[in-house]
């Protein structure tokens, strides 16, 4: 059995492993991005994926407007081109990947972020916490 030293020196490690690898370059997904909700009202998840355009410099573009997207919001009230809900992460993994195509991933690095994103938010819903995407 570990000593709570090492416990913790490993959930230190642990931590600043994941802010390090938060920091690397991600292309982004030219299929769009995706916004994760904790609906506990409902008691459910919910997915809203948003279409964007990505230009030579790797921004990405409102498809309708032109205007370059923020990190911050801010581009006003956009509409999702598709929402999912769910009970749990895999309800929606599996509507994500399963269902009757288009499929709104192209890559799987995007696929695996939303993966953990979505564990952590049915958390969030299972202890009636509030969830923040990362």
């Amino acid at each position: 059995m570990a000593k709570l030293s090492e416990v913790v020196s490993r959930s230190e490690a642990r931590a600043e492993l994941d802010d390090r690898l938060s920091q690397r370059f991600i292309a982004l997904d030219p299929k769009g991005y995706f916004l994760i909700k904790v609906d506990h009202a409902s008691a459910e998840l919910v997915l809203e994926h948003y279409g964007n355009t990505i230009d030579d410099k790797g921004l990405a573009h409102d498809p309708e407007t032109g205007e370059v997207l923020s990190c911050k919001g801010g581009n006003g009230q956009r509409k999702p081109s598709r929402v999912y809900r769910g009970l749990t992460a895999k309800q929606i993994g599996i509507q994500l990947t399963e269902s009757d195509g288009p499929h709104p991933l192209s890559s799987l690095d995007h696929a695996f972020y939303l993966g953990r994103e979505l564990q952590k938010a049915e958390v969030c819903l299972i202890e009636g916490t509030s969830y923040v995407q990362d």
